[in-house]
């Protein structure tokens, strides 16, 4: 069977490949999940901020992230603004994404 060596290496390529597809959508869907994450932290404790809910900005804010699958690594107050930026990992490679809340002078 000589065709059989070549077939199994076109099906082991075509593994390979898939699996890195699969690997990188993985880790794009978890860094928009820790978008989001950070998106909704920051609005919580931009709230809390301005005090339009209960609460200490950050504490807010870091229940909100764990609510949502990620943890604060950092999260300061800026005037009347609220920076956080929030961590977890995809397939082990550890991701971070911002976000900014609150009132903003123009």
């Amino acid at each position: 069977m000589p065709g059989a060596a070549l077939a199994v290496g076109v099906l082991g390529a075509v593994a390979i490949v898939g699996l890195s597809g699969v690997s990188a959508g993985v880790a794009l869907v978890r860094s928009q999940s820790l978008a989001g994450a950070a998106d909704a932290a920051a609005l919580a404790g931009g709230d809390a901020l301005l005090g339009w809910v209960g609460g200490e900005p950050c504490a807010v804010a870091s229940r909100v992230a764990e609510a949502n699958g990620a943890r604060i690594s950092s999260c300061a107050v800026e005037g009347l603004e609220l920076v956080v930026t929030v961590s977890g990992t995809a397939l082990g490679v550890p991701i971070e994404r911002s976000a900014r809340a609150g009132a903003r002078r123009t």
